[in-house]
Protein backbone atom coordinates (compact mmCIF):
# COMPACT_ATOMS: atom_id res chain seq x y z
CA UNK A 1 0.00 0.00 0.00
CA UNK A 2 0.93 3.52 -0.46
CA UNK A 3 0.76 6.84 1.95
CA UNK A 4 -0.16 10.10 0.80
CA UNK A 5 2.95 12.35 0.41
CA UNK A 6 1.22 15.06 2.91
CA UNK A 7 0.84 12.41 5.30
CA UNK A 8 4.44 11.12 5.79
CA UNK A 9 6.55 11.67 8.48
CA UNK A 10 8.31 14.75 8.59
CA UNK A 11 11.59 12.52 9.30
CA UNK A 12 11.14 11.12 5.96
CA UNK A 13 13.96 12.69 3.20
CA UNK A 14 11.00 12.33 0.60
CA UNK A 15 10.69 15.43 -2.14
CA UNK A 16 6.81 16.28 -1.55
CA UNK A 17 6.70 18.34 -4.91
CA UNK A 18 4.82 16.73 -7.88
CA UNK A 19 4.57 13.47 -6.34
CA UNK A 20 1.08 11.97 -4.35
CA UNK A 21 2.32 8.95 -2.42
CA UNK A 22 5.21 7.27 -1.07
CA UNK A 23 5.35 3.46 -0.52
CA UNK A 24 4.20 2.72 3.25
CA UNK A 25 6.77 0.73 5.14
CA UNK A 26 5.46 -3.05 6.87
CA UNK A 27 5.63 -1.99 10.35
CA UNK A 28 4.41 1.53 12.22
CA UNK A 29 5.03 4.67 10.12
CA UNK A 30 6.58 6.69 12.87
CA UNK A 31 9.35 3.80 13.57
CA UNK A 32 11.11 3.73 10.07
CA UNK A 33 10.93 4.15 6.55
CA UNK A 34 10.56 1.48 3.78
CA UNK A 35 13.51 -0.48 2.41
CA UNK A 36 12.32 1.08 -1.45
CA UNK A 37 12.61 4.96 -0.26
CA UNK A 38 15.76 4.20 0.85
CA UNK A 39 17.36 2.27 -1.51
CA UNK A 40 15.79 4.77 -4.30
CA UNK A 41 15.52 8.62 -2.81
CA UNK A 42 18.44 8.28 -0.30
CA UNK A 43 21.29 5.83 -1.77
CA UNK A 44 19.91 6.13 -4.92
CA UNK A 45 21.09 2.79 -6.76
CA UNK A 46 17.64 1.45 -7.68
CA UNK A 47 15.13 3.56 -9.94
CA UNK A 48 12.16 2.08 -9.42
CA UNK A 49 10.30 -0.73 -7.23
CA UNK A 50 11.33 -3.72 -10.08
CA UNK A 51 14.84 -2.82 -9.39
CA UNK A 52 14.67 -2.66 -5.48
CA UNK A 53 13.60 -6.27 -6.11
CA UNK A 54 15.44 -7.61 -8.34
CA UNK A 55 18.66 -6.24 -5.66
CA UNK A 56 16.37 -7.98 -2.65
CA UNK A 57 16.24 -11.40 -4.90
CA UNK A 58 19.69 -11.43 -5.31
CA UNK A 59 20.88 -11.59 -2.10
CA UNK A 60 22.74 -7.84 -3.02
CA UNK A 61 20.59 -6.37 0.19
CA UNK A 62 21.61 -7.20 3.68
CA UNK A 63 19.25 -4.97 6.51
CA UNK A 64 20.71 -5.56 10.25
CA UNK A 65 22.71 -8.35 8.52
CA UNK A 66 19.74 -10.39 7.17
CA UNK A 67 18.00 -10.56 3.83
CA UNK A 68 14.85 -8.46 3.43
CA UNK A 69 11.75 -10.37 3.16
CA UNK A 70 10.92 -7.16 0.69
CA UNK A 71 11.08 -4.09 -0.58
CA UNK A 72 8.63 -2.43 1.93
CA UNK A 73 10.91 -3.46 4.90
CA UNK A 74 10.84 -0.96 7.39
CA UNK A 75 14.45 0.20 8.17
CA UNK A 76 14.58 2.45 11.36
CA UNK A 77 17.01 4.32 13.11
CA UNK A 78 20.53 3.41 13.43
CA UNK A 79 19.88 -0.11 11.16
CA UNK A 80 22.19 -0.61 8.87
CA UNK A 81 22.74 -1.48 4.94
CA UNK A 82 24.71 -3.64 3.06
CA UNK A 83 25.23 -3.15 -0.52
CA UNK A 84 27.20 -6.54 -1.36
CA UNK A 85 28.13 -5.73 -4.94
CA UNK A 86 28.64 -2.14 -4.28
CA UNK A 87 30.84 -3.46 -1.25
CA UNK A 88 29.10 -0.03 0.80
CA UNK A 89 27.37 -0.32 4.05
CA UNK A 90 25.22 2.71 5.18
CA UNK A 91 23.58 3.62 8.92
CA UNK A 92 20.47 5.26 9.10
CA UNK A 93 21.25 8.12 10.96
CA UNK A 94 19.33 11.42 11.87
CA UNK A 95 20.66 15.02 10.75
CA UNK A 96 20.65 17.91 12.56
CA UNK A 97 17.39 19.01 10.90
CA UNK A 98 15.50 15.48 12.25
CA UNK A 99 15.63 13.82 8.85
CA UNK A 100 17.35 9.97 8.29
CA UNK A 101 20.19 10.18 6.35
CA UNK A 102 22.61 7.52 5.42
CA UNK A 103 25.70 7.43 7.05
CA UNK A 104 28.72 5.41 5.23
CA UNK A 105 30.17 2.81 7.90
CA UNK A 106 32.90 0.64 8.00
CA UNK A 107 32.41 -3.64 7.41
CA UNK A 108 32.91 -3.97 10.54
CA UNK A 109 30.18 -1.62 12.02
CA UNK A 110 27.28 -3.62 10.25
CA UNK A 111 27.00 -6.25 12.67
CA UNK A 112 25.89 -3.88 15.60
CA UNK A 113 23.63 -1.36 16.46
CA UNK A 114 22.71 1.26 19.53
CA UNK A 115 19.11 0.59 20.65
CA UNK A 116 16.90 2.79 23.45
CA UNK A 117 16.12 0.48 26.48
CA UNK A 118 11.98 1.25 27.34
CA UNK A 119 10.26 -1.57 29.58
CA UNK A 120 11.72 -4.71 31.21
CA UNK A 121 9.78 -7.74 32.37
CA UNK A 122 10.47 -10.35 34.77
CA UNK A 123 9.46 -14.02 33.09
CA UNK A 124 9.06 -17.40 34.58
CA UNK A 125 12.40 -18.39 36.08
CA UNK A 126 14.10 -15.17 37.53
CA UNK A 127 14.70 -14.60 33.38
CA UNK A 128 14.83 -11.09 32.41
CA UNK A 129 13.37 -9.55 29.08
CA UNK A 130 14.71 -6.41 28.07
CA UNK A 131 12.08 -5.06 25.51
CA UNK A 132 13.74 -1.96 23.63
CA UNK A 133 12.31 1.04 21.28
CA UNK A 134 12.94 -0.70 17.72
CA UNK A 135 10.81 -3.41 18.69
CA UNK A 136 12.99 -5.80 19.55
CA UNK A 137 13.27 -7.72 23.09
CA UNK A 138 16.07 -10.27 24.42
CA UNK A 139 16.30 -12.23 27.42
CA UNK A 140 19.34 -10.87 29.52
CA UNK A 141 21.00 -10.71 32.84
CA UNK A 142 22.73 -7.14 31.32
CA UNK A 143 22.36 -4.63 34.13
CA UNK A 144 20.31 -1.96 32.17
CA UNK A 145 17.97 0.32 33.04
CA UNK A 146 14.95 1.59 31.75
CA UNK A 147 16.44 4.40 29.17
CA UNK A 148 19.78 3.34 29.18
CA UNK A 149 20.75 1.90 25.73
CA UNK A 150 22.33 -1.33 24.95
CA UNK A 151 24.45 -2.08 21.98
CA UNK A 152 23.20 -5.02 19.48
CA UNK A 153 25.85 -8.16 18.36
CA UNK A 154 23.77 -8.95 15.09
CA UNK A 155 26.17 -11.77 14.28
CA UNK A 156 25.84 -13.37 17.95
CA UNK A 157 22.26 -12.32 18.30
CA UNK A 158 22.86 -10.61 21.84
CA UNK A 159 23.26 -7.54 24.09
CA UNK A 160 27.07 -6.82 24.26
CA UNK A 161 27.16 -3.94 26.53
CA UNK A 162 24.86 -1.09 28.34
CA UNK A 163 25.15 2.37 27.80
CA UNK A 164 23.99 4.13 30.87
CA UNK A 165 22.17 7.22 30.78
CA UNK A 166 24.53 9.71 33.20
CA UNK A 167 25.90 13.49 33.30
CA UNK A 168 27.88 13.05 30.86
CA UNK A 169 26.75 10.40 28.62
CA UNK A 170 25.90 11.45 24.85
CA UNK A 171 22.75 11.61 23.45
CA UNK A 172 20.68 11.71 20.66
CA UNK A 173 17.20 13.75 20.65
CA UNK A 174 14.97 11.38 17.66
CA UNK A 175 11.44 12.67 18.53
CA UNK A 176 9.47 16.41 19.00
CA UNK A 177 10.76 19.60 17.96
CA UNK A 178 14.51 19.08 18.73
CA UNK A 179 14.43 15.86 16.84
CA UNK A 180 18.35 15.53 15.22
CA UNK A 181 20.02 16.89 17.98
CA UNK A 182 23.08 15.93 19.24
CA UNK A 183 24.88 16.69 22.86
CA UNK A 184 25.79 15.82 26.37
CA UNK A 185 23.71 15.82 29.24
CA UNK A 186 24.16 18.18 31.82
CA UNK A 187 21.26 17.11 34.07
CA UNK A 188 18.96 14.35 34.52
CA UNK A 189 15.54 15.30 36.55
CA UNK A 190 14.34 12.40 37.63
CA UNK A 191 10.98 13.86 38.75
CA UNK A 192 10.43 15.81 36.09
CA UNK A 193 11.39 12.48 33.82
CA UNK A 194 13.81 15.07 31.54
CA UNK A 195 17.58 15.77 30.86
CA UNK A 196 19.60 19.29 30.30
CA UNK A 197 21.50 18.72 27.02
CA UNK A 198 24.29 20.59 25.75
CA UNK A 199 25.12 20.57 22.02
CA UNK A 200 28.73 21.08 20.53
CA UNK A 201 27.88 24.65 19.75
CA UNK A 202 26.94 25.08 23.36
CA UNK A 203 23.17 25.44 22.62
CA UNK A 204 20.83 24.19 26.07
CA UNK A 205 17.95 22.11 25.51
CA UNK A 206 15.47 20.94 27.58
CA UNK A 207 14.06 16.89 26.34
CA UNK A 208 11.96 14.33 28.22
CA UNK A 209 13.63 11.05 28.47
CA UNK A 210 11.58 9.11 26.26
CA UNK A 211 12.84 11.75 23.54
CA UNK A 212 16.48 10.89 23.68
CA UNK A 213 18.83 7.70 22.79
CA UNK A 214 21.84 7.14 24.79
CA UNK A 215 24.90 6.84 21.83
CA UNK A 216 27.97 5.92 23.98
Amino acid sequence: MHLKIQKAPKSWPVYRKGRRYVVRPSSDLNSGIALLTVLRDMAKVVSNRKEARRLIFLKNVLLNNKIPKDEKEAVGLFDTISLISMKKSYRIDLSEKGKFELKEINENEVNKKVAKLVDKKMLKGKKTQLNLQDGRNFISEMKCKVNDSVLINFRDKKIEKCLPMNEGSKAVVFVGKHSGKRGEIKKIDLNKKSVEMETKGKEKLNVLLKQIIITE
